[in-house]
């Protein structure tokens, strides 16, 4: 499962936390009936600044019940959360943390991909490990390489996966 962008555990807005909670306790129980073990979700935004959100982030995690908590994961993305931000709340946190390639490379911070990779394989717990790839729409030369194109490039393809068992999500 992927929520929509208005899911925010980590807005200043209570009422936004409050709504965003009870989404993912449905998606969670929803997972549970059809036998879904993932709820991929962004961190959400930086207002306030970012180690603010991030606290924001992890006290809403906390408030989730079993269904939806066992089955989150969060993903990096494209404009606020690079894995380097978000990793070490994953790690302590204990929650899964989905790669998404496309999205280091539009939001670069000093990580390879070879040590992204590492980690985020590690906060699985054995679970096989979650990424995404994609292919930016208009070439990497582009003004703005963010929008997906309808493919991926073989070139995209980290060769850091190679020879690894996990689920790579082709957006």
């Amino acid at each position: 499962f992927h929520p929509d962008q208005f899911v925010v555990l980590n807005s200043e807005r209570a009422a936004v936390v409050e709504s965003s909670l009870q989404e993912l306790e449905l998606q969670g129980t929803l997972a549970e009936l059809v036998g879904a073990d993932t709820i991929c979700l962004h961190a959400g935004g930086a207002a306030g600044g970012k180690p603010a959100a991030l606290d924001r982030l992890a006290r809403a995690l906390d408030r989730l019940g079993d269904a939806a908590r066992s089955r989150l994961a969060l993903e990096n993305d494209d404009r606020t959360w690079a894995p380097a931000e978000l990793l070490p709340l994953c790690e302590r946190a204990g929650v899964p943390f989905i790669y998404d390639v496309h999205h280091h490379r539009c939001l670069p911070d000093g990580l390879e991909v070879a040590e992204v990779t590492e980690r985020a394989a590690a906060t699985w717990g054995g679970r096989e490990p979650w990424a995404h790839i994609s292919s930016p729409r208009d070439g990497w030369g582009a003004r703005d390489p963010r929008p997906h194109a309808g493919y991926v490039d073989p070139a995209d393809f980290p060769r850091e996966w190679l020879g690894r068992r996990m689920t790579v999500d082709v957006e």
